[in-house]
């Protein structure tokens, strides 16, 4: 784990590392969302990133009447 500090106007700095595994940009849009007492931060993804991103997913599963 690692540590962060919020500087005076409420900025933190995403640690090298976790930038490199998420493959953020500078100017990338992040959702703040609080959960739970936590704070996470979310990258959001251009929808061309997203192509084939269920490929394999297994879709052999029972589904509920009212869900067919």
């Amino acid at each position: 784990m690692q540590t962060v500090t919020v500087s005076p106007k409420y900025q933190i700095v995403i640690p090298k590392t976790v930038r490199k595994t998420f493959n953020l940009r500078p100017g990338q849009k992040m959702r703040v969302i609080e959960y739970a007492g936590r704070i996470e931060l979310i990258p959001e993804r251009d929808i061309k990133e997203l192509r084939g991103f269920l490929k394999g997913i297994n879709t052999e599963f029972k589904r509920e009447g009212d869900r067919v």
